[in-house]
């Protein structure tokens, strides 16, 4: 079984395990061999996805950067989806990379910047309704799993203190894999304006999204969920006897894990609960736009108005030096946790989930405090500096929070910088990584992993459409 915690060091594209052979991006630039797939060898090809990338090429002037959107923003495609056709409907499986499974949160990440392009292409629409498709499957077999096998296959996690099945290949309890699910459903319709994702299996699977959302209030009691594990790792397993930290009921929804897979030591976790308001608001639109379900859509209105006041009274602070920002955890009793992880829903991402805007006082003051040593999970190094992550312990930065400083901010300045360190932390790969020591780039955990890969590809078009000059220089 791959560990999200493994180091591997590597010098050189053969030692890190990339395929060679795909022709050189620039004939001035030799060494910057495609890290791709022979065609033959690749999972699927889309003449849109094909079709941009040629066109960035041209826009984007460093060889090395132009090296790394080439490996990157296709590797989703290349390497880790599955897509058939089940009982007539399209069917994707998406697995993260390393680990061949398939995560709720990963699987929309990875897939969603291809979205804009599924209208010019029919078969990449279709894979994008099949991934759709099987997560609705994967909700109705358990909504409070966040990681599924390809059929009832089992997993090294089978002896998991949980109501494990056969379909799973993990059972932590995070909000966000319900919510990226929404996301995913909602911004397929949006860009393409298909209901047909909208059946009775996607109708059903999103009552139990309600349902689960509800009993995580834990207004009268602690709900169906529990989750632990034998394990030395603490953070793999679950404080209270698998229920979690106590919490008052105040109308925030509890989440048993963060979307790192770590436990959360406050069960209130506040991105997360920021994330849902969204979600909810586009699950009702659906239903009174589409399948016309005004009493579920009203409902969910009532939630997601619910959820958001308590997060106007509860999830705002004073830090000793930051003034009012937001806490990453709280209890409900008064007690917060001031940090940021890299993993997205964070505090970071707010905006660019759609949650407040990037402008917004409560933000840039949060934002001050996530990007300083104030963080305990800031890390600084010889090479470079940014977001780590209780997952893989200090001092490693995770690249996908450089990403997202860079997706999130709003001066040219502070983008150019995110991408240059990006460029110098790819350890010779010319791909992204879980994680990497900012002392030396070189020592890394996670040489394929998709979400970095793909969301890395959707900051360099972001800023291509934004601010093309920053390609240029």
């Amino acid at each position: 079984m791959p560990s999200r915690r493994n180091f591997i060091k590597t010098t050189s594209l053969a030692a890190a395990g990339i395929t060679m052979g795909f022709p050189a991006i620039h004939a001035s630039t030799p060494s910057f061999e495609s890290g791709r797939p022979a065609l033959k060898e690749r999972n699927f090809t889309s003449d849109a996805v094909e079709q941009l990338i040629i066109k960035m090429l041209g826009h984007i002037e460093s060889p090395e950067l132009a090296w790394m959107f080439q490996n990157c923003f296709p590797n989703t495609l290349d390497t880790t989806v599955q897509h058939k056709i089940v009982d007539g409907k399209p069917d994707t499986f998406v697995i993260t990379g390393d680990i061949p499974a398939m995560w709720l949160r990963d699987s929309t990440a990875q897939v969603w910047p291809y979205l804009p392009l599924a209208s010019e292409d029919e078969k990449l629409r279709l894979l994008l309704a099949g991934v759709v498709h099987r997560q609705t499957q994967c909700i109705l077999i358990d909504p409070y799993a966040n990681a599924f096998n390809d059929g009832p296959k089992g997993s090294h996690w089978e002896s998991d203190h949980t109501e494990m099945k056969p379909e799973l290949h993990e059972r932590k309890w995070e909000i966000d894999s319900l919510c990226y699910a929404i996301r995913l459903a909602h911004g397929y319709w949006q860009q393409t304006g298909d209901t047909s994702i909208f059946d009775e299996d996607w109708k059903a699977a999103m009552k139990l999204v309600l349902q689960t959302f509800k009993e995580q209030q834990r207004k009268e009691n602690r709900g169906p969920y529990s989750f632990t594990r034998t394990t030395a790792w603490q953070t793999d397993t679950v404080p209270g006897n698998g229920w979690g930290n106590p919490i008052n009921p105040i109308g925030l929804i509890v989440s048993i894990f963060r979307p790192s897979d770590d436990a959360t030591t406050f069960p209130f976790l506040i991105p997360s609960n920021h994330f849902a308001v969204v979600s909810l608001r586009q699950l009702a639109e659906i239903c009174e736009v589409v399948t016309e379900e005004v009493d579920f859509a009203s409902a969910c209105n009532a939630l997601a108005a619910e959820v958001a006041e308590a997060l106007a009274k509860y999830a705002q602070a004073d830090h000793l030096d930051f003034g009012e920002i937001i806490p990453y955890e709280v209890d409900g009793f008064g007690n917060q946790h001031f940090m940021d992880d890299a993993n997205i829903p964070n505090l970071l991402s707010l905006p660019y989930l759609g949650a407040m805007k990037a402008t917004d006082s409560l933000y840039l003051n949060t934002r001050k405090f996530v990007l300083s040593s104030s963080n305990p999970y800031y890390f600084s190094g010889k090479i470079t500096e940014g977001i780590g992550s209780p997952h893989t312990l200090p001092p490693m930065v995770w690249p996908m929070s450089l990403i997202m400083r860079a997706l999130t901010a709003q001066e040219d300045e502070e983008i150019k910088w995110c991408i240059e360190q990006l460029r110098k932390s790819h350890a010779g790969t010319g791909f992204m990584h879980e994680s990497f020591n900012p002392d030396d780039p070189e020592k890394f955990t996670r040489k394929w992993f998709a979400w970095a890969n793909t969301l890395f590809g959707e900051l360099i078009i972001k800023t291509y459409q934004e601010r093309p000059h920053l390609l240029s220089n």
